[in-house]
């Protein structure tokens, strides 16, 4: 159902897509937008190993097309170094493929919020994040990714520096 990736030697392995996911502050969610066109906004997130999740207002663009398709990408760039003098980019990226829904239920969104808040804001005392939570509670959603489909690419010189990596 998915592509298959043309330069296959350059594919990352699930944990270094998994790592990027892990590690990244934010990414870019394309939805089916209005009028059939793509719709692409960055947002932070969270991967909790199994699903994404993201923040949202109750109302807008985003929720729109939320509403009219389910279908979603999401993109991070773990590294972008630009090397001039190879006219390159030192890359790595993941890009998710799957289905995003609005999450209805309070204790489904309460779990989600709360991932979200401690990746941000990990060393924030447990009272500080609760204030923060339920000052926000009336006025947003939360979305979740069930992942389909994983993929990571890196550049070639990248690859090549590896250990044991022969081209």
């Amino acid at each position: 159902m998915f592509r298959e990736m043309r330069r296959k030697r350059q594919a990352l392995s699930l944990p270094d897509c998994e790592r990027i996911l892990r590690e990244g502050s934010a990414g870019v969610l394309a939805l089916s937008g209005d009028d059939g066109y793509p719709y692409a906004v960055p947002i932070s997130y969270v991967y909790d190993g199994d699903k994404l999740y993201f923040h949202s207002a109750k109302s807008g663009h985003k929720l729109d097309a939320v509403s009219r398709s389910s279908k979603a990408s999401f993109c991070v760039i773990g590294r972008d170094e630009v090397v001039p003098a190879g006219y390159t980019t030192y890359f790595q990226s993941v890009i998710v493929f799957g289905t995003i829904r609005i999450i209805e239920e309070e204790p489904e969104k309460r779990a989600a919020i709360e991932k979200l808040a401690r990746k941000y804001a990990p060393d924030d005392r447990e009272e500080e994040r609760e204030k923060a939570i339920l000052r926000e509670w009336p006025f947003f959603c939360m979305l979740e990714m069930t992942i389909q489909h994983i993929s990571g690419k890196e550049a070639i010189e990248l690859l090549r520096q590896r250990p044991g990596k022969e081209l």
